[in-house]
């Protein structure tokens, strides 16, 4: 009860109505304000380390030393500064942390492009706004370690975002102290969800889900988590137009370990941004347009007022992810041979995920697919679709394959599909020669 009311004490400070001054850019013109902030320094989202933020942030110290205050508020298990970066003079303070797995980075990346956006255009109506309504205060790679190995639990093995009551890990402890010290009227928690995610049962990627974190098991509703539906809602309106039909909704059940909740029942409600597929060969930079979107028009409706106008059901309607309603690669209606060796029909999906690998020169992403799904996969969704009707699918014969070649397979269960196997594939044509099929296309992914 306490806790409710000292955010209802708080959420009287929001502007009754939005402010008349200069609104932030459309969600397009945003997009390429992006561009024109984004760090060619940087490398790709998963391939960032705790060097590279640690040297951005600094680097936006010395540009702008009166506008950012930098702070190591702790150290990682493996002795890494946790960076602590605020700026704005604002009495509302918002928090946003981002990276607590270490293979989630797409966020981690649009928060210094947004913090180089505030730098470089300060003086523009919208952005003065924002530094005197609010002062921000942002975690940028709350687990350094895991990024270091692009795993998602840090160097003790510990999930960070269930230790928000243990507090076993370092890195937990320091995002609760600081929490405890700015006592922030509202949060971000920046994530981001496997690529077998979709929109309700849409077949579309969950390219953004967002979520009002719930502070109790009725997923009851108070003044703070009413604040994050309406924020959520500013998001879904703003993200729409650039990536219609893939904003989902994620799962609200309460977690009793999780930051994002709790941080709801300690008086900061949480605003949960989960980053997904994305349906492109290069998909980071348009998901960390994404992200910068969302948050440069979430702080502008804070700071204006817009948020405490949004309309909660602009949320309440966005339909809840469905988390294995999405493949990366699906093959319809192909030939397959079984362990017997006799021929049958069916759907085959790949699933796709990153990992990076290290071969002597330095990390680089791979994507690595597996045989997830076989049958009649008719009501998932997938990235890419291939109509296989007339094809077979078969286990690739080996690196010196390609297209167009002419291939003999006299015992046809040799050549079976199994669950799991990766996912390096030819698809054959059947030839007039019984057993001889000609090569159409070559599927590969990493292993």
């Amino acid at each position: 009860m306490m806790t409710a009311l000292i955010v209802s004490a708080l959420l009287t400070t929001l502007p009754a109505s939005p402010q008349p001054s200069t609104a932030a850019p459309g969600p397009q013109a945003l997009t390429k304000l992006w561009e024109q902030v984004h760090s060619k320094d940087l490398p790709l989202p998963p391939l960032v380390r705790h060097t590279h933020v640690e040297k951005h942030l600094k680097r936006l110290r010395e540009r702008a030393p009166d506008l950012f205050q930098l702070e190591v508020v702790g150290h990682s298990v493996e002795g890494r500064a946790l960076y602590h970066v605020s700026l704005g003079t604002g009495a509302r303070h918002v928090l946003l942390w981002s990276q607590m797995h270490g293979d989630e980075p797409t966020a981690t990346t649009a928060l210094l492009d947004f913090l180089e956006y505030v730098r470089t255009h300060r003086e523009e109506p919208w952005v003065a706004r924002i530094l005197s309504e609010l002062t921000l205060h942002a975690v940028p790679l709350l687990n350094p370690d895991g990024a270091e190995r692009f795993q998602r639990r840090n160097a003790q093995g510990i999930d960070i975002n269930r230790d928000a009551l243990a507090l076993q890990t370092p890195e937990a402890r320091t995002l609760k102290a600081l929490r405890d010290r700015l006592q922030p009227f509202i949060g971000f928690n920046l994530h981001n969800q496997s690529w077998r995610h979709a929109v309700g049962k849409t077949g579309r990627p969950a390219s953004i889900s967002l979520l009002a974190a719930a502070f109790d098991e009725a997923r009851s509703d108070n003044p703070g988590r009413v604040l994050a539906k309406k924020v959520c809602a500013v998001i879904r309106d703003a993200l729409e137009p650039l990536a219609p039909g893939q904003v989902g909704r994620y799962d609200d059940s309460f977690e009793v370990r999780a930051f994002g909740d709790n941080m709801t029942r300690w008086g900061t409600p949480s605003v949960l941004i989960e980053t997904g597929p994305w349906p492109s060969r290069a998909p980071d930079a348009p998901l960390a347009q994404l992200n910068f979107v969302a948050l440069a028009t979430a702080l502008d409706a804070l700071a204006s007022g817009r948020a405490a106008q949004a309309d909660v059901q602009r949320y309440e309607s966005i339909p809840e992810n469905d988390s294995s309603g999405l493949v990366y690669l699906l093959l319809k209606g192909v030939g397959l041979f079984g362990a017997d060796g006799k021929p049958f029909t069916a759907d085959v999906g790949i699933s796709v995920t990153r990992a990076v690998r290290d071969n002597g020169q330095g990390p680089t992403l791979a994507h690595v697919g597996k045989v997830d799904e076989l049958g009649d996969l008719r009501v998932l969704g997938a990235l890419e679709t291939v109509e296989g009707s007339g094809l077979f699918a078969v286990p690739l014969s080996g690196p010196g394959a390609k297209e167009g070649d002419t291939v003999h397979l006299p015992q046809p269960k040799q050549h079976a599909m199994q669950l799991g196997q990766p996912a390096e594939l030819m698809l054959l044509k059947p030839l007039e020669k019984v057993s001889t099929y000609r090569i159409e296309r070559i599927i590969r992914f990493d292993r």
